[in-house]
């Protein structure tokens, strides 16, 4: 909502009127005399050089504009704009258990979900900080929130696989505990999962919890095939598979404002990533914008004097 954060200022627009209403009077007195010196003068004074004999008024207008463009920039007023200022932060929750080395994508999940994760921090904007949890039985952090995008790119290319299990609630925990980390920040967190929780302390509901209290938005992602994917045999010889838990990734996403997306390979998985910035929702600030009236003011001034003492001058 647009206003003014120093609306005392404004206080000063006052004494525009009664400035002009001042010249007015003293201008009104100074012909007053004039006549009363000499009306011939007077007369010849009238009916002579229209335009230069307004051009003291055009002056004065001109200062009187600017003194309210300064008492209005001192106001310092603000307008709600699109563009988040400070950024957002954008915080990478990316499934690291046994199930993300299933081969239906190439050369396997894990590394499909790095690849295309890299894709969305090279969309992000300039100002957005970014970090990567990653999660199998418990949540670590890899890479803390930060603008400085390359360094996050050189620690998701550092994960390797793991044969843990999947502890959803645990990774969307710590990274709500990392977007909050800058609290000023629009928050948002992408997770990259297949969705079958199995493992940790805290449950994907309580997670869930956590976000919506903080008014954080997730986005996740389904990362798996519509038939199970072979992941191998056990001592027994008993073949084990990687499933797709979309229901759970479907009410994180929707209990939070975010959005759910099914990857069907690992081109799709890249186009949904790089089209999630788009997605997220970055809301009007207010932002101030009394540099403009200032520098509005200061051109006007700048103009007046050249009027006045350069070319074409009305004094000499």
């Amino acid at each position: 909502m647009a206003g003014f954060y120093n609306p005392l200022w404004l206080l000063g627009l006052i004494l525009i009127p009664v400035i002009y209403y001042l010249h007015y009077l003293a201008t009104k007195k100074k012909k007053q005399e004039a006549l009363t010196f000499s009306r011939v003068a007077f007369l010849q004074s009238a009916l002579g050089d229209t335009k230069k004999s307004r051009r003291p008024q055009v002056l004065f207008i001109l200062a009187l504009v600017a003194l309210a463009l300064l008492f209005i920039g001192l106001a310092d007023p603000h307008i709600p704009l699109e563009q988040t200022k400070e950024g957002v932060n954008v915080v990478l929750v990316i499934d690291d258990s046994g199930s993300m080395q299933a081969t239906d994508y190439q050369p396997s999940r894990i590394e499909a979900a790095k690849n295309a994760a890299g894709v969305l921090l090279s969309h992000l904007d300039a100002k957005d900080n970014a970090g990567v949890v990653l999660f199998s039985s418990g949540a670590t952090t890899t890479a803390y929130l930060s603008p400085d995008k390359d360094r996050v790119m050189e620690k998701l290319k550092s994960i390797t696989p793991t044969n843990g299990q999947t502890a959803i609630g645990d990774g969307l925990s710590l990274a709500v505990d990392m977007a909050k980390s800058l609290p000023s920040q629009k928050k948002v967190i992408v997770l990259l999962s297949d969705g079958v929780n199995n493992a940790g302390v805290i449950s994907p509901d309580e997670a869930v919890g956590f976000a919506q209290s903080a008014g954080i938005q997730v986005f996740t992602v389904g990362l798996g095939s519509d038939q199970p994917a072979l992941l191998g045999y056990d001592l027994m010889g008993t073949p084990q598979y990687a499933t797709l838990d979309e229901a759970t990734l479907q009410s994180i996403a929707e209990k939070t404002g975010g959005k759910y997306f099914k990857s069907v390979n690992s081109d799709t998985l890249s186009q949904i990533y790089a089209g999630l910035n788009s997605q997220i929702t970055r809301e009007k600030e207010e932002t101030s914008i009394k540099d403009f009236f200032i520098i509005g003011a200061l051109i006007l001034l700048l103009v007046e004097l050249y009027l006045r003492y350069g070319r074409g001058r009305i004094i000499p």
